[in-house]
């Protein structure tokens, strides 16, 4: 197994007909303490389809697998999450208002998906985000969540903090408005990116993986 996989598509297509039964005690629990059904289902379709997409490239069956985190700071069910039963797979997975992804391969492993901002440039983002190099490539909103997910992602491998943003460039990679799904090489780093749409959400997506990785969508993006 050298390739990684991810698995992508809309919470109510990808929503599991067991709904929290593959869960941990732990997942119920963070799952119950959701106000919103909405943001429940997204939780619980996105650590659902982690399991199925470690089970694709394991062969080991998606009931089988017991998604863990830790956080000496949170404790359980807070963290960078892994596989009790392969602990050195790399396991990622991202929600945002009904839409989910997941990701796994071997080494370390990150994705995330965010909704496009409508409206003027958010500045709040853009200074908590952008590093000196990247700020007069930025316009809008379009390049600004192109730019947040591709850090996100390096947050969730372990390799990037949040009070680090600004300090990490990304300058070097394109930020033209392209909505086909991309491959990019970033300091021996393997990136996947999408854009769902038009007639659904309007999200930007990024997987950041030590090897190429393999998109196994639910919804083709646009």
């Amino acid at each position: 197994m050298r390739d990684s996989l991810v698995l992508a598509g809309p919470t109510d297509e990808l929503y599991p007909a067991a709904g929290p039964a593959l869960l941990t005690e732990t997942e119920r629990e963070r799952a119950a303490r959701f106000t919103r059904e909405s943001d429940r289902r997204d939780f619980i379709a996105a650590h659902v389809l982690a399991r199925r997409c470690a089970a694709r490239l394991t062969g080991v069956p998606e009931d089988r697998l017991t998604l863990l985190q830790v956080c000496e700071r949170h404790g359980p069910g807070h963290g960078r999450p892994y596989l009790a039963e392969i602990p050195r797979l790399g396991i990622s997975l991202s929600h945002s208002r009904g839409y989910v992804c997941a990701a796994a391969g071997p080494g370390r492993i990150g994705v995330d998906a965010e909704h496009v901002l409508p409206g003027p440039l958010d500045e709040s983002l853009a200074g908590q985000a952008l590093s000196p190099a990247e700020r007069p490539l930025v316009g809008g909103n379009e390049a600004l969540i192109r730019l947040w997910v591709r850090k996100e992602a390096l947050v969730k491998r372990g390799e990037l903090s949040l009070d680090g943003l600004r300090a990490t460039d990304l300058s070097a990679l394109p930020l033209d408005p392209s909505r086909e799904p991309r491959t990019l090489e970033w300091e021996g780093r393997h990136l996947l990116e999408w854009r769902t749409g038009p007639g659904g959400p309007d999200l930007m997506a990024c997987v950041i993986s030590d090897h190429p990785v393999t998109a196994g969508w639910r919804e083709a993006p646009a």
